[in-house]
């Protein structure tokens, strides 16, 4: 339940495709994008309620191709990549973007109405790698901080979000441990098939 709040606290805070343009500091990309996709998850919600599963349209047009799941596979996969085959790679971001998709899905049916406010604009000075905070506010309960790690793409100039820290726990490379766990007992391409079925 914890480790689906988690997600859930990502989620909220996702981002969107449309508005990402090259002249958009990562601050901007969070800050629209929030308002953006909680915009539409706010129209689709009597659809939502009988249709849960609209929850995977939303996420597919409003976060993926905003997310860096390239990126985050090949960080997660990390010393396994030298042993890989070009298939066998992108069989595991496949897999990886199918796992995110569905997780997201889940996580955002669980929103209520949370509050979120965003980091404000500040210079980034060249960095490539920035990290953004964004506060989640709940009645009754304490304010909760994440970080989301932001990062370039070199050609396109786009900021998409790679990692979250969460209490100081990156889920990224929580995920990292446990696929590596994973392919110690078995190997890549049964964790890739795995991870492409898996319903959240």
């Amino acid at each position: 339940m914890k480790r689906l709040f988690v997600i859930s606290l990502f989620i909220i805070i996702s981002f969107n495709s449309i508005a990402v343009e090259e002249q958009l500091s990562p601050y901007n990309v969070i800050n629209n994008t929030g308002n953006n996709l909680f915009t539409r998850i706010a129209t689709e919600q009597e659809l939502l309620k009988t249709s849960p599963e609209v929850m995977i349209e939303i996420v597919e047009q409003e976060l993926m191709p905003a997310i860096d799941y390239k990126y985050a596979a090949f960080k997660i996969l990390g010393k396994h990549l030298k042993k890989m085959s070009k298939v066998q790679k992108q069989n595991f971001i496949i897999s990886m973007r199918s796992y995110l998709v569905k997780t997201y899905a889940t996580a955002l049916n669980q929103y209520n109405n949370q509050v979120v406010s965003f980091e404000p604009e500040r210079p980034t000075n060249g960095a490539k790698i920035v990290p953004v905070d964004a506060i989640i506010s709940n009645i009754n309960a304490p304010d909760i901080t994440i970080t989301f790690q932001m990062r370039q793409n070199r050609k396109s100039k786009q900021w998409k979000a790679y990692d979250m820290i969460i209490e100081g726990v990156s889920l990224l490379a929580t995920k990292r441990a446990e696929i590596n766990s994973r392919i110690a007992k078995s190997d890549i391409d049964q964790v890739t098939l795995e991870l492409a079925v898996i319903r959240k």
